[in-house]
């Protein structure tokens, strides 16, 4: 089971639950959650990553998201029910990440995949 996921059998036998929309699962979304809703100044700028990482913390840990990013919750299989909830945060946050650092440094990270490389 994925740490947040969820089980993904519901309680009367039906098919796999939708663990997105558990307001309590790490792969939940707010409405308000979308890549310009994490507001961190200064961007980073190479100098002050220190300052700017844990003002990241604090953004995505306030949104339940940090686990993304620190390597905590593992990539599911593409087969795997959660992948999709998965894919959607990844790419949140992904986003988040790159709104959030100065042009050069978003150039170079705009290829990654997952917001764990970043």
């Amino acid at each position: 089971m994925v740490r947040g996921g969820g089980s993904n059998n519901n309680n009367n036998g039906g098919g796999p639950i939708d663990t997105s929309q558990d307001p309590s699962s790490l792969y939940y979304v707010y409405a308000g959650d979308g890549p310009s809703s994490v507001m961190v100044t200064p961007l980073l700028n190479g100098t002050n990553y220190h300052a700017w990482a844990r003002s990241m913390r604090r953004a995505l840990g306030a949104k339940n998201k940090f686990d993304f990013v620190d390597g905590s919750i593992p990539i599911p299989d593409s087969l795997d029910p959660s992948y999709k909830a998965w894919s959607r945060c990844n790419m949140i946050i992904h986003s988040c990440i790159v709104n959030l650092v100065a042009e050069p440094i978003g150039q170079s990270i705009v290829f990654l995949e997952n917001a764990v490389d970043v």
